[in-house]
């Protein structure tokens, strides 16, 4: 029998020392397959078109909306990432995962000492134990009162590989509460830049529509004076029509955002005190940083939660592999016993037990191994989710980039586009001032200006929106980390004995 129990032990062990592949991480040193700009291009004389440089290795600001230089836009972030539901519901599951740890650290890493006092009522039949007649008169009470310690001996780290998951959960649900901030903080910067922008299409929209109107009284005069098509006012109030049918979804998309602003606050939509935002109120960043590829990983805290969660599944394949092992536990218990509870402590009541048990499995119908084995598809599973949202990180750097410099390229086109149109305003202007163009053609040539100007504050907010989303990719506020892969505790992602 021996023999055999060597053999299996053996082999157990050849089976779970096997040792885990670490996680493929991509080696790209280009966030996309060209260059990348050093700077994008400019649109003069353009709030918002400033030429934006690309820094590598720069810091971000840990309060990163700074850089647009709006007080406005700094408050309220500051009330959403105290008031925020969300975030209050992140903090409590760190705590909860916090205390779950000190719980099994106490629980694993000191003997357990308990105290105990009972008492009891025992009849014993003297024939039943072999005997006529006993010392004692029957039946009797039994009181006793004692101190028990236990202790679990970690012989092959089953309670350390455990402490350390729930340490890697901690750390999963710390990183969870950094990317929530993150992508609040995100959300908030980025609808105060879309309600900026929609104020100022509501704004143009408007001034297209009173020109319309404008248009449409002369030409309705014209046509009464039998100068003008019927089908030339029939037009006019269809083009009319259709910028109005325009404005009630920019209204509408504004007033959704402001409540969505509310709740970013932790305020009811019908009671939120919000500041209005407009784009000439926000600064374009001169400079944006750029870290390399390699450093991605240590800077997205939505990346060191799933580095976390890898941690933690290695972790319990440690716990799955100890539990093939044998288990050692030591008891001690000291106290007192008596017939009366006057008794008790006293001379001659004293006892004490000493214990040890020492438990190998042999066989559970292939139980342990298959969690065992369970344990290790549950890390791969861990470490192809760490590898997807790398990836994922990437695309996203990548994304932004391309959009940003699409973003100065079409802002320059719009730019020039609206340069064109005040020119071709300034001449119709000239001309009508000296009789040689109608009133209703000085208008047409209004309301086109009105329409470039529209689309010029579209892509001026783009350029907005998507600066905040390169910091937001980046992992906002982050400073260069230790070099390799190591987690918030510098161990190395995965080493599993």
């Amino acid at each position: 029998m021996r023999r055999i129990c060597c053999v299996m032990t053996a082999a157990l062990a050849a089976c779970a020392n096997e040792p885990l592949p670490p996680a493929q991480l991509p080696t790209a040193s280009h966030y996309t397959p060209g260059p990348v700009i050093d700077q994008t291009a400019a649109a003069a004389g353009v709030h918002g078109g400033q030429v934006q440089a690309f820094v590598s290795g720069q810091d971000i600001p840990a309060q990163w909306w700074n850089l647009f230089k709006s007080p406005a836009l700094d408050e309220m972030v500051r009330q959403a990432l105290q008031n925020s539901p969300t975030l209050a519901q992140a903090a409590a599951r760190l705590r909860q995962a916090e205390e779950d740890r000190n719980a099994r650290a106490g629980a694993t890493r000191y003997p357990q000492v308990d105290a105990r006092l009972g008492a009891n009522r025992i009849n014993v039949e003297p024939q039943s134990l072999g005997a006529q007649n006993l010392p004692f008169s029957t039946p009797f009470n039994l009181f006793f009162a004692s101190v028990g310690v236990s202790y679990n001996f970690d012989l092959f780290g089953a309670n350390r590989h455990e402490l350390q998951a729930l340490q890697a959960e901690v750390d999963q649900q710390r990183y969870q509460l950094e990317a929530a901030r993150l992508m609040l903080a995100g959300n908030v910067v980025t609808a105060a830049i879309r309600e900026a922008s929609l104020r100022e299409q509501i704004a143009a929209t408007e001034e297209i529509i009173a020109l319309q109107q404008r248009r449409l009284a002369i030409v309705e005069r014209l046509e009464q004076l039998g100068t003008a098509a019927q089908s030339d006012a029939v037009a006019q109030r269809l083009e009319l029509a259709q910028s109005r049918a325009a404005l009630p979804d920019l209204q509408r998309q504004l007033e959704q955002l402001r409540h969505r602003l509310a709740m970013y606050t932790g305020q009811a939509p019908g009671a939120a005190h919000l500041p209005q935002f407009h784009l000439s109120e926000l600064q374009l960043p001169a400079q944006l940083p750029l870290s390399l590829p390699s450093q991605l990983a240590r800077q997205r805290p939505d990346i060191r939660a799933a580095e976390a969660l890898l941690q933690q599944a290695g972790e319990r394949v440690g716990v799955a592999t100890a539990n093939l092992y044998p288990q050692l536990t030591l008891s001690a218990d000291l106290g007192s016993l008596a017939t009366h509870a006057g008794d008790l402590f006293g001379a001659g009541t004293a006892f004490y037990l000493l214990g040890a048990s020492l438990s190998q499995p042999i066989f559970h119908g292939g139980e342990l191994q298959a969690r065992r084995r369970a344990a290790v598809a549950s890390y791969e599973q861990a470490a192809a989710a760490y590898q997807e949202i790398v990836l994922q990180g990437l695309q996203d750097v990548a994304d932004v980039l391309r959009a940003l410099q699409a973003d100065a390229l079409t802002l320059q086109q719009r730019a020039d586009a609206a340069a064109q149109a005040r020119r071709q305003h300034d001449i119709a202007s000239a001309r009508f001032e000296a009789g040689g163009l109608s009133q209703y053609q000085l208008l047409d040539v209004e309301r086109r200006l009105q329409a470039t100007r529209l689309d010029q504050t579209r892509a001026v907010a783009a350029r907005y929106a998507d600066s905040a989303a390169l910091l937001q990719a980046l992992g906002g506020g982050w400073k260069q980390d230790q070099p390799g892969g190591s987690n918030s505790h510098g161990r190395p992602i995965r080493e599993i004995e």
